[in-house]
């Protein structure tokens, strides 16, 4: 094939493949930014003409990581950033930057930029998103705690005062807070939503980008106490430099606020700035009367959406989601729930054989009146039980694996030395089974 077919081949596909892709020379000269690319660096045609004309890259703040790859002449491997591109919208990458040699010599870099804010975005949100605005109609709730939070965000709603959300992830406290926003009794012009696990040099960019705005704006700091000290002291600073009344302030702590001051992870001062009051929501564990209305309107929302004819759970499948204790509450509730219908054809109730292994798995075992009694979930009752062994066993390594990693607080080294497997072995195995664990060195 021709040389010149080649290269419009190429060009044709950097251009339209997913991957961003940065190449430039030993000079930071501009030769490769692809649609991907300026789409996460939220820059338009008019804007990338203009960089390209000026040809050289900003090392020290936009590619430093190219100029560290250049300097060393080593890859850059596995580099996640979130932070607000040009265009303010908040984009997380993983990043693999390679130096380009040609006959011995480097010749430039190339950086891989593979888009994960949707990813992050998932993984982060204590509930999934309805595709509407969450207000409290939405809840689904009936126990008397939940409508007792209901009542007091509705009264922080109406006062305006600023408030802590205190509870465990996956509670439901986002849709409290956004709830919080839309019952307003003088409606605010935005919600932004600060995910404060995250990168915290972006988080306070992001905060000093809108506290000087004169739009109304309600601030929600998810999980405020994983700031460091000196970044919540900076926020307060923020906040009292900038004073505009028509903002309203929402944060969530995980566990109790004081606790939190004792131990050195919550800023008072930041506390009295959040907490005209506070509101705590409990885990589903001690609200177990709201499982089956949230199970019951997630069905009605996969029957609106996918035409299914599920209506709900068998007796057996309901006794069992009513004497467990969902660790990840709603949250994990709702991604078994995904897990069920992912694989719904024409039925129009859950049995016990549809649940998934791992799920089995964690309640093999059921605490009655103090004593351990073994359940049957994995007896084989009829030919629905039966899965391909390859399957079956690839489950049963996937929950033995999670529970000693559990029995080891996720470290690798440990968890790895008690199966006598090798460390790499073991890492393989936890990314590939994408196991939800905070093990050391796993990114």
């Amino acid at each position: 094939m021709d040389n010149s077919i080649l290269l419009s081949i190429y060009r044709y596909v950097i251009e339209k493949g997913d991957m961003g892709i940065c190449v430039v020379d030993t000079d930071g000269k501009l030769l490769i930014y692809n649609k991907k690319m300026r789409e996460l660096e939220g820059v338009n045609e008019d804007e990338f003409e203009e960089r390209r004309a000026l040809e050289i890259i900003d090392f020290e703040t936009e590619k430093s990581d190219i100029y560290k790859v250049l300097n060393s002449e080593t890859p850059v491997l596995n580099v996640k950033k979130t932070y607000w591109n040009k265009k303010n919208q908040e984009v997380t990458y993983i990043s693999n930057i390679y130096p380009l040699h040609y006959e011995g010599v480097l010749v430039g870099a190339v950086e891989f930029a593979r888009d994960i804010t949707q990813l992050e975005y998932m993984m982060y949100q204590p509930l999934r998103r309805y595709g509407a605005p969450l207000t409290f109609d939405i809840i689904s709730a009936v126990s008397a705690v939940m409508k007792d939070v209901i009542e007091k965000a509705k009264i922080v709603a109406l006062s305006r005062m600023p408030v802590v959300l205190i509870g465990e992830s996956g509670t439901g406290i986002d849709m409290i807070a956004e709830g919080i926003h839309h019952d307003l009794s003088v409606k605010n012009d935005m919600f932004i939503a600060l995910i404060c696990r995250r990168d915290e040099d972006t988080i306070l960019k992001h905060f000093e980008k809108y506290i000087v705005e004169k739009e109304k704006i309600t601030f929600f700091a998810e999980r405020i106490e994983y700031l460091s000290m000196a970044a919540q002291e900076k926020i307060v600073e923020l906040f009292n430099n900038h004073p505009n009344h028509h903002h309203m302030l929402i944060a969530s702590v995980g566990k109790d606020p004081i606790d939190l001051i004792q131990a050195q992870k919550l800023s008072k001062k930041l506390y009295r700035l959040f907490s005209g009051i506070t509101i705590y929501v409990p885990p589903l564990r001690e609200r177990k009367e709201d499982i089956m209305p949230f199970i019951d309107d997630y069905f009605k929302r996969h029957r609106d959406s996918f035409g299914s004819s599920i209506q709900g759970l068998s007796e057996e499948v309901q006794e069992i989601f009513l004497g467990y204790d969902w660790p990840g509450n709603l949250k994990e509730l709702e991604v078994l729930l995904d897990e069920i219908s992912s694989l719904l054809t024409n039925e129009t109730v859950v049995d016990s054989h549809m649940l998934p292994a791992h799920f089995r798995w964690k309640i093999q075992y059921s605490y009655e009146n103090g004593t351990e009694e073994k359940a049957d979930l994995f007896i084989i009752k009829n030919p629905h039980d039966i899965r391909p062994l390859d399957v079956y066993m690839k489950e049963v390594e996937e929950y033995y694996i999670s529970k000693a990693l559990d029995f080891h607080q996720g470290n690798i080294s440990k968890t790895a030395a008690a199966l006598g497997i090798r460390r790499q072995s073991l890492q393989y195995r936890v990314k590939n089974y994408k196991l939800n664990k905070k093990s050391e060195n796993i990114d």
